[in-house]
């Protein structure tokens, strides 16, 4: 089960609807053209297209599956003085004394660029549940971090 914000669910039933309704059909109409130009062995277009089907065939079904087993979060039922889903934290590294700030999110709504981090990445899994001044301490490839919350918001 994955758990998503409203607007992400929203972004994945679009991409959805537009593979479905528009990419797709230009995709087999495609196929369809270059299968009717003869010999599919040397049509260098005819494997590009089914390439393409495929490729729009396997987007489709990961969308589904995904929102067939996903749930949009109810923000009113998330603990407001912990470390939860879709909360802004904003901590600091005590080994390098570094304030950072993210939003933790699910892994699929995951952008470092924008500030988002996954409840299932190292740090963001050490940060779930505490509360503003404990202390998490994360795991990462280049040792343990120790990481003190400062403040929790939504």
């Amino acid at each position: 089960m994955e758990y998503l914000s409203k607007q992400r669910y929203d972004e994945l039933v679009t991409e959805l609807k537009h593979l479905i309704e528009e990419v797709y059909p230009r995709v087999s109409a495609e196929l369809a053209e270059m299968s009717a130009q003869g010999d599919r062995s040397d049509n260098a277009g005819y494997r590009e297209a089914r390439r393409n089907q495929a490729k729009t065939i396997s987007r489709i079904k990961f969308l589904q599956k995904i929102l067939e087993n996903s749930r949009v979060i109810d923000l009113e039922a998330l603990p407001k003085d912990r470390v939860s889903l879709l909360c802004h934290v904003e901590f600091t590294n005590l080994t390098t004394n570094t304030r950072m700030k993210f939003e933790i999110v699910s892994p699929h709504e995951m952008d470092l660029e924008a500030g988002k981090i996954s409840l299932k990445s190292p740090i963001g899994a050490a940060l779930m549940g505490k509360k503003v001044g404990e202390i998490a301490e994360a795991q990462v490839p280049s040792g343990t971090l120790r990481l003190r919350i400062e403040s929790i918001t939504y």
